[in-house]
């Protein structure tokens, strides 16, 4: 049996957190676009609890220091990072943001 050298390990474990950051994005997206985007949006978080289970919060706050959390969501994913369940349910609640080219 190969042993497994460290520069093995470190490029799984980066392969391994790339695939997360961009399981978090998808889920994060996700919710954002069946809720909309409220006023002051500071910051989407996704949390993996475990396997396809994600905790989701939504801050709002003019800025940091008096940030609240307006949403806050457990959602159950498909293996693919698909949105199939959550606590409470996701509806939609602002309008979407259009883009405005200057």
């Amino acid at each position: 049996m190969a042993k497994t050298t460290e520069l093995e390990k470190q490029a799984d474990t980066a392969g391994a957190k790339q695939i997360r950051e961009e399981l978090n994005a998808l889920v994060g997206e996700q919710v954002m676009q069946t809720l909309g985007e409220p006023a002051n949006l500071l910051q989407v978080q996704v949390r993996v609890l475990w396997e396809h289970f994600y905790r989701v919060n939504i801050f709002v706050g003019a800025h940091s220091a008096c940030a609240t959390i307006a949403h806050s969501y457990f959602i159950q994913t498909d293996r693919d990072g698909m949105v199939v369940e959550s606590t409470p349910r996701l509806v939609k609640q602002y309008k979407a943001v259009e883009a405005t080219v200057e």
